[in-house]
């Protein structure tokens, strides 16, 4: 006779292996999420204007212009191949990156949630560590400072000359 309150025997446990795909910055295939998107977006344009601006310092004034065209060009094509795989992990087609050369309507690469699960492009990308999530809300609060940085001193030492010279009528 079965002891009516024994443990079940069968392996009830709900053992899901989810997969996830590796995220490749350098490519047009594949998912990336919201958080990574942002992070490597603007980590990317940080570390591509820190580089060409060094090499801009050492290598002089007559190489400047060509490295400033090569920076923007390196920003736009890494940015474009980022909006990709955005598109791609809300099951968008890939020509929707095109949305990131429109100012304010490529916030939407920031806001549409990704598929849960596989989609036609993939499975989804792991969890983002730590470090990817600090850098996805300091790096855009670096470069609104730095922002309302460069319009406000010049407001201000404009301010204070004004002030100066009234006073000293």
């Amino acid at each position: 006779m079965e002891n009516p309150y024994q443990g079940p025997k069968a392996d009830v446990a709900d053992v899901r292996d989810e997969e996830y795909q590796a995220v490749r910055i350098f490519s047009v295939s594949g998912r990336i999420g919201r958080v990574r998107f942002i992070a490597y977006t603007f980590g990317l344009t940080f570390l591509c204007s820190m580089v060409a601006g060094i090499l801009g310092a050492v290598l002089g004034a007559k190489i400047g212009p060509v490295l400033l065209i090569a920076n923007w060009i390196a920003i736009i094509v890494l940015s474009f191949m980022l909006a990709i795989q955005r598109a791609h992990d809300f099951n968008a087609s890939g020509w929707l990156g095109l949305l990131g050369l429109i100012p304010l309507v490529n916030l939407i690469f920031w806001f549409v949630p990704g598929t849960d699960g596989p989609n036609r492009f993939g499975h989804k990308t792991p969890p983002n560590s730590w470090g990817t999530v600090a850098a996805a809300c300091i790096i855009p609060t670096i470069f609104v400072i730095g922002i309302v940085a460069a319009v406000a001193i010049p407001a201000y030492q404009d301010y204070a000359k004004r002030a100066a010279t009234q006073k000293a009528r």
